[in-house]
């Protein structure tokens, strides 16, 4: 069987990124969540699978310093290029978000996840992540997601998924509060719609 990795850089590596299932240029609906953090420009960000978004971009026009992490080293190369010949402190991680990660990315203020939890299927590797969320994100600090709501696809890139409301996630971040969530049907490069369920919340204790 394909090892998630082969999987993963099969595609970064054999389609355009425009033709991408979860590409886009428009990052209001994002942007309009990341907003309501305090200061996020000058904050420490772990954002989990990367891939190539244009939203690195974005980040990169602020004084943030990022960890940006994806299991695609395919994906990493590509979105390097993005960060060349900028003088910005980035870090850059190539492992699976489902496992432990290093016990130097730590106290960090914001945790961004679009469309990457809703990839892991078994239990397993989802409490992981979230004990992950748990681990880098410091009291005070907040986590963002926007994954595939429960009236969203059931599949994407040839994997299965597994779909959330806020009540889902409000289930994990124990040591969270919500902020504020809404759905949100986002409309992908070939015209289909997608709802997804955009989510912040602040870590309390």
């Amino acid at each position: 069987m394909e090892s998630l990795t082969n999987h993963w850089n099969g595609i970064f590596q054999k389609t355009d990124e425009e033709k991408l299932g979860w590409y886009e240029t428009d990052f209001s609906q994002t942007l309009k969540f990341i907003d309501l953090i305090p200061d996020w420009q000058k904050a420490k960000i772990f954002v989990a699978g990367v891939g190539t978004s244009g939203l690195i971009e974005k980040l990169l026009k602020s004084t943030a310093e990022l960890y940006l992490n994806d299991l695609s080293s395919a994906a990493l190369e590509k979105a390097k290029s993005k960060v060349a010949d900028k003088e910005r402190l980035v870090h850059w991680l190539c492992q699976d978000i489902a496992q432990p990660l290093p016990s130097d990315v730590r106290e960090l203020d914001i945790w961004f996840d679009r469309a990457v939890l809703h990839f892991l299927t078994d239990d397993n590797c989802v409490e992981q992540y979230f004990k992950n969320v748990h681990a880098v994100i410091k009291v005070g600090g907040y986590a963002f997601f926007a994954e595939f709501s429960k009236a969203g696809a059931k599949r994407c890139a040839g994997l299965d998924l597994r779909q959330y409301d806020t009540a889902d996630l409000e289930k994990r971040l124990a040591s969270f509060e919500l902020v504020r969530s809404e759905e949100y049907t986002y409309i992908n490069p070939y015209g289909a719609p997608r709802p997804y369920t955009y989510a912040l919340f602040k870590r309390v204790k």
